[in-house]
């Protein structure tokens, strides 16, 4: 016990701690601003009173069916209020969301619904077909089976006992739910993509839930009320919290099934979208869309992009086309995002493509989070900040997961040396700012020379026919790997393989140029990820070039 004046008779109680938890954003918009619209979706419309209301009920009507603190709730659902809705109604109850990725397969969906122990899933009739192979996959109980049918699609299958809008209708909008005693208490549980065996579930908790979806307004600098357009999935880590960002900014939430260029500009040009979120591809689509798409729109939209480290060129192409791109990085571990590209006044006085350049970093820590650093794994000393020593990336903070479920052997590891090790491979350049080079399973090793894959595709990206490129390893007998290039071009663009060659000739060293190159459909996941270790399958079996 301390002696310090300042811990004496100075306890925590009610009146001066409360647990953090997003849960309180949706009764404070409610209560201050019950009739602005919080949903669009199609012609539905919602107030936040009414969502707040919607959200009662589910949580209600859950407790009803004997859920509560530490069950899971699965959700197999797009981009539509009730997807919104589950965000707050779920851990009302105290029980923990598992939002599930919509374009895995049955298996996939069947191991996390087993592993997760979900006592309930409320799906989509888009899903049917995939949900009701897992259900018979299930290895353990059946869950509650909800049918959330949206008429915006006009697909009507259901495969389980009560449809979402009874479901709600059975719940009372009053509900006095509780925040959760200890804001460390599980709030979501994300797995990852699972590229390699069976994926991990990340579990995250009120507190960094809280932290982050006020990061998100704070770090962006979002002003009040904002217009967002959800392009980014909601099962993906939670939307990166945005649910929860846009109940505290008491924003407006405008829903979007598909990702379709035309939908996206027709919905910034009805609603006066003014913010958005994507990985690279959905800006790629944005730039490369006819230009009539846009016509009519005369704001700018600001929009946060992520996922693979975003080549330069797409940042200035969609600056060109009325886009203010910041970019942040995280992972699903750390909450979505947990850094910001931070921009600077001056920065504005440079030519676009060094602008660009600036911006494409993976920059400084976000506002609630602690730290990000790079350095050597196994010293665990950071490296120089000379922009050219590689090291691991590195968070440390309350934006950085509870662990894996169930996992501990991995959650330790994770943790190794009091930081959360990313596998990301980068450098920590002179003015303080990361800059990621590879994953460390992407850098390719040519006859001892490392060369970083996304250097490789920076280059590539720059040549007008290119839309979409990734580089990998492939085998090489003399030089053990050798760079290969898989490109997607743009429609109606012709380009060969001797074109892209010489491209990069004139701006890689010879070594880093691509000796394999194959012009096919790339490879996604649904959040517009290249599945690289598709591509490496692949490269083992092609056949270099020269």
């Amino acid at each position: 016990m301390s002696n310090s004046a300042y811990d004496q008779g100075l306890a925590r109680n009610a009146a001066n701690y409360v647990p953090l938890s997003p849960l309180s954003f949706i009764e404070r918009s409610a209560y201050v601003y019950p009739n602005r619209t919080s949903v669009i979706h199609g012609t539905r419309r919602f107030t936040w009173a009414q969502s707040y209301e919607r959200c009662r009920r589910l949580a209600s009507a859950l407790v009803q069916r004997g859920i509560g603190r530490g069950d899971t709730v699965a959700v197999m659902l797009p981009n539509v209020p009730a997807m919104m809705e589950v965000h707050f109604g779920v851990p009302m109850t105290g029980a923990v969301l598992n939002t599930l990725n919509t374009r895995l397969d049955a298996e996939a969906i069947a191991f996390m619904l087993t592993h997760g122990e979900a006592k309930v899933l409320i799906t989509d009739p888009e899903f049917a077909p995939t949900v009701r192979a897992a259900l018979a996959l299930l290895d353990g109980p059946r869950p509650l089976v909800i049918d959330a049918l949206d008429p915006e699609y006009p697909g009507t299958e259901c495969l389980g006992e009560i449809e979402y809008e009874d479901f709600l209708a059975a719940g009372d909008p009053a509900y006095a739910w509780k925040l959760p005693a200890d804001e460390w208490d599980a709030i979501a549980l994300n797995y990852t993509s699972g590229t390699t065996g069976n994926p991990k579930g990340v579990v995250y908790h009120h507190r960094g839930a809280y932290l982050n979806a006020t990061s998100n307004i704070v770090s962006w600098g979002m002003p009040q009320h904002a217009v967002y357009l959800w392009t980014l999935p909601m099962f993906h880590c939670n939307g990166w919290c945005f649910p929860w960002t846009m109940a505290a900014n008491a924003g407006v939430n405008v829903c979007l099934r598909k990702v379709d260029p035309a939908l996206i500009f027709e919905l910034i040009r009805t609603h006066k979208v003014s913010h958005m979120c994507g990985a690279p591809i959905v800006y790629g689509m944005l730039i490369n869309a006819p230009d009539g798409l846009r016509a009519g729109i005369g704001h700018s939209v600001a929009g946060l992009i992520a996922g693979a480290a975003p080549p330069a060129a797409i940042i200035e192409g969609a600056e060109k086309i009325g886009f203010d791109i910041t970019h942040v990085y995280g992972l699903t571990e750390t909450y979505g995002p947990a850094s910001v590209c931070a921009k600077h006044p001056e920065w504005d006085e440079l030519p676009i493509d060094r602008r660009a350049e600036r911006n494409g970093r993976q920059g400084v820590r976000y506002h609630m989070q602690e730290a990000i650093t790079v350095m050597d794994p196994q010293t665990m000393q950071p490296v120089p900040a000379d922009g050219e020593t590689m090291g691991e990336l590195m968070f440390r903070g309350n934006l950085v997961m509870k662990g894996y479920l169930k996992n501990e052997k991995a959650s330790a590891e994770a943790f190794a040396g009091g930081w959360f090790h990313t596998g990301d491979l980068g450098v920590m350049q002179p003015d303080g700012y990361v800059k990621i080079k590879d994953r460390s399973k992407d850098i390719i090793i040519s006859g001892g020379e490392n060369i970083s894959s996304l250097e490789v595709e920076e280059v590539l990206y720059r040549h007008p026919a290119v839309m979409t490129a990734a580089v990998v390893a492939k085998p090489d007998e003399k030089w053990g790997e050798v760079p290969a290039a898989y490109i997607e071009v743009k429609d109606g663009a012709k380009v060969t393989a001797d074109d892209i060659v010489e491209h990069c000739r004139a701006h890689l060293a010879r070594y880093k140029v691509p000796k394999h190159i194959e012009f096919c459909v790339l490879p996604k996941t649904s959040t517009g990820k290249i599945q690289k270790f598709v591509l490496r399958q692949q490269a083992q079996s092609a056949s270099a070039i020269g």
